[in-house]
């Protein structure tokens, strides 16, 4: 049985439709996902994202800890930030990418992907080992409410004190919202400027309202679907999609994530170390496309009738209205303007390689 959000009345009670995700049954859209897509690149969207995992590692080694366990260099980061970061095996491979918050000298917040909690959760656990360190995973004890587009700020400066012209990207602050202490954060996943609420989750239903009625005409419940086309143009990875143990981060292109420069060896430096030194036999790219049949997860990449990659995530875009895609694909068909063909069920459908990412806001 899947587990529900603790926002699951409110969302049955907006008249959603739920989906199976990672063991959660979550919002997958409340009507229209175009619509959807389209408020949080105009104004600003709601969304339930408690599938997420919060794992808190405190005590007065966590930093130590952390740059043990990840391959980032977390004791380096100031209290109030945060960083992204991945954790890896031995070999080298991504087990998870994930966003660090260091909330005080002594107390960090690791958020994993929903289908990798348990894993990072047991991984740390064990790396933590010999540190004096407590790692406890708050995934189901926590509840994260995400209002993200150009009219966010507006929204959530109603309804809390904290000063949002002070808050950069990725920092992280505590403050309270509908009488509820919370952790807000400023990161986000849809190339829009927006804002996280960390909250209790008896208090996650008072969270959403407060936001709801801040928001009014301008701010709309946003499922699922629209997330994934959303993070698609912004060309942010997936795990499972872009991500997997069988990459390490410098198959994917985000080797700039690996500290080695930092004091502590870490869990996988050896091997990330000889990755780091060999071109990686492919690399992710942006694939556009014209008409309305999309690539989508797993369809073949082709080159003068040979298959030469794989489309990892891929949709039509309602921002751009053509069809998107992130592909990985040999070095040398990788350069913007290379002409190639994707396999859509059968037909073949000719794509252009183009720079990531598809959208990028007017800042």
């Amino acid at each position: 049985m899947s587990q529900p959000s603790p926002l699951h009345d409110v969302h049955t009670a907006l008249g959603a439709s739920f989906t199976d995700f990672a063991g959660w049954s979550m919002p997958l859209r409340y009507g229209s996902e175009l619509a959807e897509h389209r408020v949080v690149r105009e104004a600003a969207g709601l969304f339930d994202l408690s599938h997420m995992g919060e794992i808190e590692v405190t005590g007065p080694e966590a930093g130590r800890a952390l740059d043990y366990a990840l391959v980032g260099n977390l004791s380096a980061v100031k209290a109030g930030r945060a960083r992204y970061t991945m954790i890896c095996d031995a070999d080298g491979g991504v087990l998870d990418d994930l966003v660090v918050y260091r909330i005080g000298e002594d107390h960090y917040m690791v958020v994993a992907n929903a289908s990798n909690s348990a894993l990072v959760a047991a991984e740390l656990r064990t790396r933590a080992e010999g540190f004096t360190v407590e790692v406890a995973d708050r995934s189901l004890d926590c509840a994260l409410v995400a209002a993200q587009g150009p009219l966010s700020a507006g929204i959530v400066g109603k309804v809390c004190a904290a000063d949002l012209d002070a808050l950069p990207y990725y920092g992280a602050t505590p403050t309270r919202i509908a009488g509820h202490d919370v952790l807000l954060a400023r990161t986000g996943y849809t190339g829009e400027d927006g804002f996280e609420v960390y909250a209790e989750s008896p208090n996650a239903a008072d969270v959403w309202r407060a936001l709801t009625e801040a928001g009014g005409p301008d701010l709309m419940p946003t499922g699922l679907a629209a997330r994934d086309t959303l993070r698609l143009e912004a060309g942010m990875p997936l795990y499972g999609n872009e991500l997997s143990a069988d990459m390490s981060p410098f198959d994917a292109g985000l080797g700039r994530v690996v500290k080695f420069d930092k004091a502590a060896d870490f869990v996988g430096r050896a091997a990330l170390d000889q990755r780091s030194k060999v071109e990686a036999a492919s690399t992710l790219v942006g694939l556009v496309g014209e008409g309305r049949r999309a690539p989508r997860h797993g369809y073949p990449v082709l080159d003068g009738g040979n298959q030469v990659g794989t489309v990892t995530s891929g949709a039509l875009s309602p921002t751009l209205g053509r069809p998107i895609a992130m592909a990985y694909v040999p070095p040398s068909l990788s350069a913007p303007g290379t002409e190639l063909v994707v396999d859509v069920r059968g037909r073949t459908a000719p794509v252009e390689v183009v720079k990531l990412p598809f959208y990028k806001r007017a800042k």
